[in-house]
């Protein structure tokens, strides 16, 4: 036998400069289908969130309210982990970037090992700086004087700071991604990336004033007058929660021996994560992640998802209104791979009553109650599934044989919209099986002393029986509550099916 495959799966480590928004809770959950599909299909799994807490915008943030830094960032940080039972997730670590003890020393040695590459150099540097991004730009680099991303105009900035040689990394970089070594999906991020590492790479300023930081961050290596830069600093999460700098066994088992390293981030972030952070760790001589899964944006009537910029959604609260069942199939099935999707309550409640109570949930309670109304809740043995499909049943059949390689392949791309449309037509198919073969039309020609057709009747229960079972099989690293609920209704217990009863309230009712 071979060894299972072993897979990291990560988020971006999002600032705490207030509570978390649907937009990042859209990542949460497609990294949480990740995990949940690659434990599923027998791989060791490890999958890591958290939050940056060393951002000058946190910071500010603080100071607007009148609390201490550490408190204010505490507040927010327990309502980023507190998602986990409203979302449904199964992360197995969360890290935050100014508690955890892993993260300091790790980013010590991550500094310590560029240093000795000779990647590290300090010069006087006049910037136009974006809070907002925590990043320099450059003239060029903005629409109308002001930061594409949050549409505001840059502070000028003076000061001497450390830089880091990305310039020196550029051929490397190009080679890795169009190899395909370092991949990057969906293939317009992948080429945004290409153009920009084209157009020329330039060192990048990777520490800050003690000063303009207000002393709150990881001072850098012998210089306490400087505070390592929050970019640098946040992403070496990745490698810092697995002890990069220690004894502990974790960075072995899930950075150097990993099958796949898979970072999942928005599109805003691309440059950090596809850029630097490869840059970085070519520096230091350690592996560079195998993939960086790209998502666009969640909007609310066409603006951008922003919790600086005060348009937000809270996903706790939408979860404690309509279902956490509700939130995660709005974010999976409307979400498309490329392009900004605009959320409302309106679509989020016709999905889920379209798709859940009035899709699965319809044909699951159809098929329980026929199996106990015709067979008083036995389900026949031979199943049309896994045999010579009955007449009527060949195409379920085959849509049920398929969809295991078709979820596969979606998720593979990245494409969690394609990945759910495959488990659907399971159900969609499944009505239509009952709808061509009439199962009460086959019950009351058996009454009437027909065999082939209580034999036919039996076919086509296994079958639909069968197909709610792969339903929610298939379903689980999606709707893991959902798919539970089926997997019950659909099990024998002394023989017997439990009685029908609704797996989903409509939402949105009175």
């Amino acid at each position: 036998m071979t060894a299972p495959r072993t897979t990291y799966v990560t988020t971006t480590i999002p600032y705490v400069n207030a509570r978390p928004h649907l937009g990042f809770a859209l990542e949460l959950v497609q990294a949480d289908v990740l995990a949940r599909h690659r434990r599923h299909r027998g791989d060791s799994v490890r999958f890591l969130t958290g939050t940056d807490d060393n951002s000058l915008k946190n910071v500010l943030a603080a100071e607007a309210e009148g609390v201490p830094v550490q408190d204010f960032v505490d507040r927010n940080a327990d309502a980023f982990a507190a998602l986990r039972d409203p979302l449904a997730l199964s992360f197995d670590d969360f890290i935050r970037t100014s508690r955890d003890p892993r993260h300091r020393v790790g980013v010590e040695r991550l500094w310590r090992r560029c240093a000795d590459s000779g990647d590290l150099y300090r010069k006087h540097y006049e910037g136009l700086y974006c809070v907002g991004c925590e990043q320099f730009y450059t003239p060029a680099e903005l629409v109308g004087g002001r930061c594409a991303e949050h549409g505001t105009e840059p502070r000028p900035v003076a000061e001497e700071n450390w830089f880091f040689r990305l310039s020196r990394y550029a051929d490397q970089l190009h080679a890795l991604i169009t190899s395909g070594r370092l991949r990057i999906e969906p293939a317009v991020r992948r080429n945004e990336v290409l153009a920009l590492i084209e157009g020329g790479l330039h060192d990048f300023s990777v520490s800050r004033s003690q000063t303009r930081a207000r002393g709150w961050g990881i001072p850098v290596p012998d210089d306490p007058d400087q505070v390592v830069y929050v970019w640098w600093d946040a992403l070496g999460n990745y490698v810092t929660s697995l002890g990069h700098g220690t004894d502990d066994p974790a960075y072995d088992r899930w950075w150097t021996g990993a099958t796949r390293r898979s970072h999942l981030l928005g599109k805003g972030v691309v440059r950090f994560h596809a850029v630097y952070w490869p840059a970085m760790l070519l520096s230091a001589g350690l592996p560079l992640p195998t993939d960086i899964l790209v998502h666009d944006y969640l909007t609310v009537d066409g603006r951008k998802l922003s919790k600086s910029g005060g348009t937000t959604v809270d996903p706790a609260e939408l979860a404690a209104e309509f279902g956490t069942d509700a939130v995660r199939w709005w974010l999976l099935r409307e979400v498309p791979r490329v392009g900004d999707a605009d959320f409302t309550r309106e679509r989020l409640v016709a999905r889920a009553n379209a798709d859940l109570a009035g899709g699965l949930g319809n044909l699951v309670n159809r098929v329980v109650t026929m199996a106990h109304r015709f067979r008083d809740g036995r389900v026949p043995e031979r199943s049309t599934v896994e045999g010579a499909p009955a007449e009527g049943t060949e195409r379920l059949a085959a849509v049920c044989r398929e969809v295991r390689g078709q979820v596969d392949d979606a998720l593979a791309d990245f494409d969690f919209r394609r990945a759910t449309a495959a488990v659907w037509r399971i159900v969609q198919e499944a009505d239509r099986c009952v709808d061509g073969t009439r199962p009460w039309e086959l019950a009351r020609a058996e009454r009437a002393g027909d065999r082939a057709a209580g034999d036919r009747l039996d076919e086509v229960l296994a079958a639909l029986v069968g197909a709610c079972r792969t339903v929610a099989d298939q379903l689980g690293p999606f709707l893991p509550e959902s798919a539970a609920r089926v997997a019950a209704q659909c099990a024998p217990t002394d023989g017997r099916l439990p009685a029908a009863r609704p797996l989903f309230a409509r939402v949105g009712e009175a």
